[in-house]
């Protein structure tokens, strides 16, 4: 492999290396990119093909529509000529035609239904309960007067203009009033209209005619019996007011009046009208009216017969809405989302973003490239960097797409304009101006909100990062997040916008959360180009307090910051698959150097490192022994020194904890290959993630060419190559382009970087064919593994930690593989791990043997077979002469102990010491004249059954 530079890869080198890398990942994943950018055309496309559906399917029912009428026929029976208008319209028609000249209603208060006065009363029983209006004031003798003139006496009506003869009484009806006032529903309805005088006449009745649209209706009338009653104060009349409406004891009160300091120069009143007990807050339908013009006028006119006598009125004789345009009953999916729409479409990314980063975490993508000397400082800011683009390309399109959209319905949009030249959809009817919210704002201002938005997202995204280590987890909360913030700014955070009584601070609270605050920006925005409002924001408008821009501005810039540093933070301690955590307090330390441990190594260590070497082999302590002198000397030439590494796993759900790695002491020189061997839970991978700071230890400590792990980690990295268990490649980056960027991470450059990597290559058979320039996600798994063995050796690092490398390969493979590892070892030192005897007796210049997380033995392969091998295998198979076999076997070696027997083959141990090889020989040749020996033979102790001894 080429050599690199001495110097470890600075910060512009490493963010070059994954910007490369990143770029080249988001080419291959283009499409997908494209289609997120893509999205709020998508969106607007399926809202408006549903409105357009739903519009068309309400067209079709002519009772939604103004009416219309044939005048005269033609000849083959068919209609000469339709007109059509509110003089042709059945009355739930009517409210869809066009009115030039509205209809004059009467004014009317707002009268409780006869059930609701004196519940359960005598007088329900022929309707004749009484009416109530409170009234209280500061002078009790002007109040009363003034409320004797409330109620009219007798009604005589005028048949030729009968508005000005309701106009002298008080009229009301307990209908609840509608949207508009084209159709006075009290009129429309069976429910009676109501005269309100001071004395009723015993079964008075009246009906009189109402003309509605082209037809004359009889409406009936009757008598109410209206009382005033005198109130101490206006919070009696509150309480009176609130009971009658909340707990159904008496709800016979029809308006109420406060005086105040009224006298004969001065009128001032305070009125409490009535209005639909059950108004919801949250209800997105227009407001109904309410009744309030005659309560008014009752209090004014009885004022003015107060200091003019009773032949003075002040008549309101009728109210009319204004002239409207024909209408049609359709589906404005605009006005029904509003914000919530647009806050929706930002709000997508969020979710986007943090399954990404989780993505990284969970498949250990992040890790493997700190591993090979990735920085925190560059991942973050490219990973920052190109998010940041990603939302502003996206919000870009979002921008000019909505300054596009056409606004007679504000979601039918240029998508359907190119649906209507596809002759899809006929659009006849819609213009092309703009979403006012995009056109009418100052650009400027929506650059600078939304750019600091998308930033204060991205943040959010990093930060949220910090504590999810599960992809699904965290896009079903991502996305929880988006629809649930998005439901909760429409309707609860907008309520209390519009409330004025609601404290500010607690707005202000409130907008903390990233989500409101994107919901404040687009409820300013809209709020500025309503009707009667066509300027739009400008930078002058910042300035007004009423609307808040300013608050939310100066605080998404500092949440932003505050985010930034928290996220940063709690990626340094909180490990969730970046690493091992550093403490708390990390930022107090100081970032020099820690110096090497001296003999004033507390004694208790010392003690417990005796205690532990009683009770282990001698090569194993002969280990910890060279390791503690190695730990005294001031430098050292060895890579790897760990000194009593421990590491427990907590017990959960009741288990006892789980005991990993039992005090481990190991010293490994440069250019010595190192071989963990052990049964299948004995410690070795969690040996390997310690040792790359995938896991920290429970106790104890490890220095790494002369650096502490646990203190300078970031710092091993950059020397450090990685060959996992389980690969963890990009699928759609090549093996060249994975070599390229680790290679410059390594602080490869120019043409040393493509030596480099063309000579991995060629070491690992990728090179030739075109594998090299082959998708990951095309290769099998062989080629996987020699792939990260090659990522591993590049850059010359110079510590190497490789996870059974051998995997998954094919004889030949592996044989080459093998090869390429002898021929690295020479400048670096490798620990590595295997299941295979003969690799590690292949590669291995020392082996060790873990068992239940413990150093049993230790030594070069040809030690352990001399220190455990002390007897002879031999194998002998017969036929139907086992018991020939067995005396001979003890005529050689008394000692001699039977391991195997099936099917006429059986397998001893002979010990070394009582036998000769030669007598072995010639005992089965004398053998052979005796019975029948159909196959024999003869072995010196292999590393596997060391192995099995030791693990045994």
């Amino acid at each position: 492999m080429a050599d690199s530079s001495h110097t470890t890869a600075s910060f512009l080198a490493q963010t070059n290396a994954l910007f490369r890398k990143n770029l080249i990942f988001q080419r291959r994943n283009m499409k997908a990119s494209i289609r997120l950018v893509l999205f709020p055309m998508f969106l607007c496309l399926v809202l408006f093909l549903v409105q357009k559906v739903v519009n068309n399917e309400l067209d079709k029912d002519p009772q939604l529509r103004c009416g219309c009428s044939c005048i005269g026929k033609n000849a083959d029976g068919s209609c000469k000529k339709t007109v059509c208008g509110i003089e042709y319209s059945e009355l739930g028609q009517a409210v869809y035609c066009p009115i030039h000249r509205p209809q004059e209603w009467p004014a009317l208060l707002q009268v409780p239904d006869s059930a609701s006065r004196f519940p359960d009363e005598p007088c329900q029983r022929n309707d004749s309960c009484p009416a109530t209006i409170l009234f209280t004031g500061g002078n009790r003798s002007l109040g009363e007067s003034v409320a004797r003139n409330f109620f009219t006496g007798t009604f005589t009506p005028n048949s030729s203009d009968m508005l000005q003869s309701l106009a002298n009484i008080v009229l009301g009806s307990s209908s609840e009033p509608a949207h508009n006032n084209f159709l006075e529903p009290a009129f429309s309805s069976e429910i009676p209209v109501y005269i309100l005088q001071s004395q009723c006449v015993p079964n008075f009745t009246l009906s009189f005619p109402i003309q509605i649209a082209s037809r004359t209706m009889q409406k009936e009338v009757r008598c109410v019996q209206g009382l005033n009653l005198w109130c101490n104060s206006s919070s009696e009349i509150n309480d009176d007011q609130f009971n009658g409406s909340t707990e159904g004891k008496s709800n016979e009160i029809v308006a109420a009046y406060d005086f105040l300091n009224s006298n004969e120069n001065n009128f001032n009143v305070r009125v409490w009208y009535k209005r639909r007990d059950d108004h919801s807050i949250f209800q997105n339908s227009p407001p109904e009216l309410v009744r309030v013009p005659r309560s008014v006028n009752v209090a004014s006119n009885a004022y003015l017969q107060f200091l003019k006598g009773a032949g003075t009125k002040m008549l309101l004789e009728f109210v009319k809405e204004m002239p409207k345009t024909e209408t049609r009953l359709s589906l404005d999916l605009s006005s029904l989302l509003g914000g919530l729409f647009f806050s929706w479409v930002i709000l997508q990314l969020f979710p986007v973003i943090l399954t990404s980063l989780v993505y990284e975490k969970q498949q250990k993508l992040r890790i493997i490239m700190k591993m090979h000397g990735l920085g925190d400082g560059p991942y973050m800011l490219i990973s920052y960097a190109y998010f940041l683009f990603l939302s502003s390309s996206y919000m870009l399109c979002f921008a000019i797409f909505g300054s596009l959209v056409g606004e007679i319905r504000p979601l039918e949009s240029i998508c359907s304009t190119w649906l209507s030249k596809l002759k899809v959809l006929s659009n006849s009817d819609l213009f092309l101006t703009g979403l006012n919210t995009f056109t009418m704002n100052d650009y400027s201002i929506q650059f600078v909100f939304y750019f600091i938005y998308i930033n204060l997202q991205v943040s959010f995204a990093f930060l949220a990062a910090t504590v999810f280590s599960n992809v699904k987890t965290a896009t079903a909360i991502g996305h929880i997040c988006v629809f649930g913030s998005g439901l909760l700014g429409a309707f609860l955070f907008q309520t209390f916008l519009e409330d004025n009584s609601f404290p500010g601070h607690w707005i202000i609270v409130m907008e903390l959360f990233p989500a409101f605050s994107l919901y404040r920006v687009i409820y300013e925005f809209g709020q500025y180009v309503q009707p009667g409002i066509p300027v739009g924001m400008r930078w002058k408008d910042l300035n007004d307090n009423t609307n808040g821009m300013r608050k939310v501005l100066i605080l998404m810039i500092l949440e932003w910051f505050v985010v930034l540093l928290v996220t940063y933070y709690l990626d340094q301690v909180v490990s969730s698959g970046g690493g091992m955590q550093k403490h708390p307090l990390f930022f107090l330390r100081s970032v020099q150097k820690k110096k090497l441990p001296s003999s004033s190594k507390p004694s208790m260590q010392r003690q417990g490192s005796t205690v532990l070497a009683q009770m282990e082999k001698p090569d194993v302590f002969q280990e910890r022994e060279k390791v503690e002198q190695l730990l005294l000397e001031s430098s050292t030439s060895y890579a790897v020194v760990c000194d009593n590494i421990k590491k427990v796993y907590p017990g959960k759900d009741g288990n006892h904890d789980k005991l990993a790695i039992g005090g481990l002491s190991l010293a490994l020189s440069r250019g010595e290959c190192f071989g963990m061997l052990g049964p299948n839970g004995a410690g070795k991978t969690s040996f390997i993630n310690v040792m790359t700071g995938l896991i920290k230890p429970t106790s104890g400590m490890a220095l790494v060419q002369g650096v502490d792990l646990q203190t300078d980690m970031n710092k091993i990295y950059t020397s450090m190559g990685v060959c996992p268990q389980h690969d963890l490649l990009w699928e759609t980056l090549t093996g060249r382009e994975h070599l390229l960027f680790y290679g410059r991470l390594k602080n490869l450059k120019g043409a040393a970087l493509t030596r480099a990597v063309k000579e991995s290559l060629k070491s690992v058979n990728l090179f030739h064919g075109g594998v090299a320039d082959r998708k990951a996600g095309k290769y099998s798994g062989g080629m996987k593994r020699r792939l990260s063995v090659a990522i591993s050796l590049i850059g010359n690092p110079k510590i190497v930690y490789m996870d059974e490398p051998g995997t998954g390969l094919d004889p030949a493979s592996r044989k080459n593989l093998w090869n390429v590892i002898k021929h690295a070892k020479r400048d670096r030192a490798i620990i590595l791990t295997t299941h295979s005897m003969e690799e590690a007796e292949f590669l291995c210049d020392r082996l060790g043997i873990l068992v239940d997380g413990s150093l049993r033995c230790i030594g070069s392969p040809k030690e352990l077979k001399a220190r455990y091998g002390k007897s002879y295998v031999l194998m002998i198979t017969t036929l139907n002469q086992e018991e020939e076999v067995e005396n001979l076997v003890h005529q050689l070696s008394p000692n001699a102990i039977k391991t195997y027997h099936l099917s006429g083959t059986q397998k001893f141990e002979l010990p070394k010491h009582e036998v000769r090889i030669a007598d072995i020989f010639q005992a089965i040749e004398i053998a052979k004249r005796m019975f029948t020996i159909q196959a024999w033979g003869l072995s010196d102790t292999t590393l596997e059954d060391v192995f099995i001894k030791v693990a045994q």
